[in-house]
């Protein structure tokens, strides 16, 4: 029997690093086992905040890989403001009072000139050139997968023209995420991104979320069908690594400056000046992007001399820093914004056999997931007492060498399986 063809729309791939990459890099992994053929339409000179180029070894060369140009705006808005174009384009937005003139300047037209996103000028193109390629390879069924939400956009149109089946998967909401209030919109601007947003969700035939919020949310303003599949693990990649010898705490991805837990920095500090023998053994691991207002809370809580700043690594190494580390940590902005925002890392956290310390918002997916799999302790900003309980509690474990997580129901959050899922809906 022919494989059913599926035209997936992304705007990241390989050689993208972070984490948005990851998904559909994994589904077109696993699609060809359910009998489907993924051929795969990106940007033909992207450009990317974030570069990892051994994720390009993943990609299989059988899969059919479709590249069209795109006009990248952050290219020319690197001109004004090097640092403020390559922050702004990974989702890094200073606080209001720290934001200079140039940063405003640029937050407020790539808001209002460019809608829904930067890359809204890959749309018109890329139509163009799939309406003949859909037609002439036969192809049924479509997926869009955003941010950026742009590329939706192509989906709409060529439903809208050829009245193909039409997938919608969001990683991340459109209108409500947490920078989108950042992005100094006029109100012409914000009902703009509204009505665009309820174009995609009431044409499209089929949405995938990310999050078990994300859906709720999106079900008060649509009645497209909704399902969820998460992110997830794949098989392990190998890596050799030798366990810490200090007490390590790693966060791995980026601390934006809302991302700031400052009850975990009042816990380690009191921590380093109370209780003997602490100070010695720890050290903080910060892997990836860190604001100034994050290692100025560090500097304040006098931690910084127990930091160890990283920086961008490639997917392999931060694998080794999970393996390696005695505790990983996962902090999300306290918001109810974000208690939809399940990240891509914690499901490789979670077979890191490393126990994951995470805060957020109450009642978050995170939690309902970290609780469900016995893989570690959520939570709130403001739980001083326990916090500093379960770490001293982890600390003991590990000087008596038997800290380590006990997980339990990990398999349906493999990447294999939730293909199968995403199969099934195609």
């Amino acid at each position: 029997m022919d494989k059913k063809k599926v035209l997936i729309i992304t705007y990241y791939w390989p050689p993208a690093g972070g984490p948005g990459v990851q998904r559909w890099l994994k589904f077109v992994k696993y699609l060809p086992e359910f009998n489907i053929e993924p051929i795969v339409f990106i940007p033909k000179n992207p450009n990317y905040p974030i570069v990892d180029e051994s994720l390009a070894a993943e990609v299989s060369k059988a899969i059919t890989v479709i590249k069209h140009p795109i006009n990248e705006p952050y290219k020319w808005a690197k001109f004004l403001s090097k640092k403020s174009s390559k922050t702004i384009s990974k989702g890094i937005i200073s606080d209001k009072k720290e934001q200079s003139f140039i940063e405003r300047a640029m937050l407020y037209v790539r808001g209002n000139f460019f809608i829904p996103d930067a890359r809204v000028g890959w749309v018109k193109p890329s139509v163009s050139f799939l309406l003949d390629y859909v037609e002439k390879e036969n192809i049924e069924t479509i997926v869009t997968t955003g941010p950026p939400h742009s590329v939706h956009l192509i989906g709409l149109q060529l439903k809208q023209k050829l009245g193909v089946k039409w997938i919608a998967d969001f990683r991340d909401p459109w209108t409500t995420i947490g920078y989108h209030k950042q992005l100094k919109l006029t109100p012409a601007s914000k009902a703009k991104h509204r009505s665009l947003e309820n174009q995609v969700l009431n044409v499209s035939d089929q949405m995938i979320v990310t999050s078990f919020t994300t859906k709720k949310e999106f079900e008060k303003i649509t009645n497209t069908p909704i399902e969820v599949i998460t992110n997830g693990y794949d098989n392990e990649t190998d890596v050799n690594f030798k366990m810490d010898s200090k007490f390590t705490l790693s966060h791995i991805g980026s601390l934006l400056s809302k991302r700031n837990p400052e009850v975990l920095w009042r816990v380690l500090s009191d921590l380093v000046t109370d209780y003997d023998g602490f100070s010695k053994e720890f050290q903080l691991n910060l892997i990836g992007s860190v604001s100034n207002k994050v290692l100025e809370s560090l500097e304040g809580y006098s931690l910084i001399d127990y930091v160890v700043n990283v920086g961008y690594v490639s997917h392999k190494q931060a694998v080794e820093f999970q393996k390696k580390s005695q505790l990983l940590l996962l902090i999300e902005i306290d918001s109810e914004g974000t208690k939809c925002i399940i990240p891509g890392k914690l499901f490789e956290y979670m077979i890191s056999n490393r126990p994951i310390i995470a805060i957020g918002p109450k009642d978050s997916d995170v939690e309902k997931i970290i609780k469900e799999t016995n893989t570690g302790q959520y939570f709130n900003y403001y739980d001083y007492d326990s916090l500093k309980r379960i770490i001293l509690d982890h600390f003991k474990a590990f000087q008596n060498k038997t800290l380590q997580s006990h997980p339990i129901g990990l398999q349906k959050y493999h990447r294999k399986a939730l293909t199968e899922s995403l199969a099934n809906l195609l």
